[in-house]
């Protein structure tokens, strides 16, 4: 497949292709991209642990920040591209052109107040994030050089899905593993080799990402994806809206994620330092296996958009069952794998505390028992929220991190102590699964019906 060509050729390919060969070439780079960006979170999390257990709980402490970044990104990134990949399916070409302007803009100034916000009120957001007296000193210097990446951070997760969207995930993949793999080797250096401790780590993070936000701009301009030119931000109106109805989904998902790991390291609070260090290492190693399947669902993506824009019904319902196959199978592996090996991967991050050690091993162990159910979830999550279905992508996005998730942790640990605590996202995913059941449903009948 070529890494560049004309919208009338992404069109062709998009509406035509075979749709095995189709997603898997479209999934292969964001696949990639997802491990490296995973890889680059856990970089941080393994190399922090060397300073100790309060260092390390303080990057989960402050991960709920970075979701909310994400968040941002993701909403005007995935409510732009996906809009885009439905107005270019169905050739309209100029609204595209002004979704992506509308998209990339409102996410830099969104990422500006963050920033500022942030920095404003460092000492409290700290503190209500869950950190403890021993955390908060590591907390603080770590969150208070993230918030300054803020802006081109967010800014970045728009060029990438709008370039994915548009079929060129190619460049995508450059952009994130080129600053993904700059984070592993900075880490190291920034945190040992210029003595920095966790300031460090966060030095590595903001400049990895702006090297990333840089090679996506150039990305975009050579693969000849649709421009971002100021002058193209006009009917706000009309394409905030549309930026809305698609990226909706993805700001509940990534917003509840955000109050969901709040509420994991207030849960987890009273246990001491150890549990929310055990959670934050856990919550990465899943996010790591998670990945996978988030990037072959991106595969997926422009696919289903280009089709329900083109209106080839068929194309997205096929599309949709083969990625359900193939994620559930894979996810299986993957939950033997962890479920095997949990001490091993959670030694490798505090091999000198027993405590950690024990806490993490349990709670990853419980969280592979129910990986396999995600692919059902976040397929029928990416298919709902790509061919429009606000509400219904919304509130299937809500339910894994937030609905189901947020009364688990409140309501488990008063019950079964630490237990709860480790279990509390198992019950989540379980909820979850049957919710998308319902959901589908009802999806796939009105796809039959158009």
């Amino acid at each position: 497949m070529k890494t560049s060509m004309s919208q009338e050729e992404k069109f062709m390919m998009m509406t035509t292709a075979p749709l095995p060969g189709l997603i898997s070439k479209l999934a292969g780079p964001t696949i990639i991209s997802m491990l490296i960006s995973s890889i680059y979170n856990m970089a941080d999390t393994f190399f922090v642990a060397k300073i100790g257990t309060s260092a390390t709980a303080a990057v989960g402490v402050v991960f709920p920040v970075m979701t909310i970044i994400q968040a941002l990104g993701f909403f005007f990134g995935h409510g732009s591209g996906n809009s885009m990949s439905r107005r270019l399916g169905a050739k309209d070409t100029k609204t595209a052109e002004e979704l992506a302007a509308t998209g990339f803009f409102f996410a830099l100034l969104c990422g500006i107040a963050v920033t500022l916000t942030g920095e404003i009120f460092l000492d409290p957001l700290a503190i209500a994030l869950g950190s403890t007296r021993t955390i908060l000193p590591y907390a603080r210097e770590y969150m208070r050089i993230i918030l300054l990446g803020a802006p081109y951070m967010t800014a970045q997760f728009v060029l990438n899905n709008q370039l994915r969207f548009q079929g060129n995930a190619f460049y995508a993949m450059i952009g994130v593993i080129s600053g993904g793999i700059l984070n592993i080797f900075l880490d190291p250096l920034f945190i040992f080799g210029f003595n920095l401790g966790v300031s460090g780590a966060a030095i590595a993070t903001v400049v990895s990402q702006l090297i990333s936000f840089v090679l996506l701009l150039i990305g975009l301009r050579v693969s000849k994806c649709i421009p971002i030119r100021i002058r193209n931000v006009k009917n706000l109106r009309q394409n905030l809206m549309m930026i809305a109805g698609g990226g909706l989904p993805s700001l509940f998902r990534q917003g509840l994620g955000s109050v969901g790991t709040l509420a994991l390291n207030l849960a987890a609070n009273p246990f001491g330092d150890a549990a929310i260090a055990a959670m934050s290492i856990v919550g990465r190693i899943m996010f790591f296996a998670a990945s996978a399947l988030i990037g072959f669902g991106q595969g997926f993506q422009p696919v289903c958009g280009f089709n329900y824009g083109a209106k080839k019904y068929q194309r997205v319902r096929e599309a949709f069952w083969f990625c359900v196959k193939i994620s559930s199978v894979v996810l299986l592996v993957l939950a033997a794998a962890g479920y095997l090996s949990a001490e091993t991967l959670i030694t490798v991050f505090r091999k000198n505390d027993p405590e950690v050690i024990a806490i993490g091993t349990r709670a990853l162990r419980f969280q592979c028992m129910t990986l396999p159910l995600n692919g059902w979830i976040i397929m029928n999550n990416m298919l709902t929220q790509t061919i429009g279905k606000t509400v219904r992508a919304s509130l299937l996005a809500a339910s894994r991190q937030g609905l189901f998730f947020i009364p688990a942790i409140l309501i488990l640990p008063m019950v079964f102590g630490i237990g709860g605590i480790e279990a509390a996202q198992p019950v989540a995913d379980f909820l979850s699964f049957a919710l998308a059941m319902v959901l589908n449903r009802k999806t796939m009948k009105e796809l039959k019906g158009i």
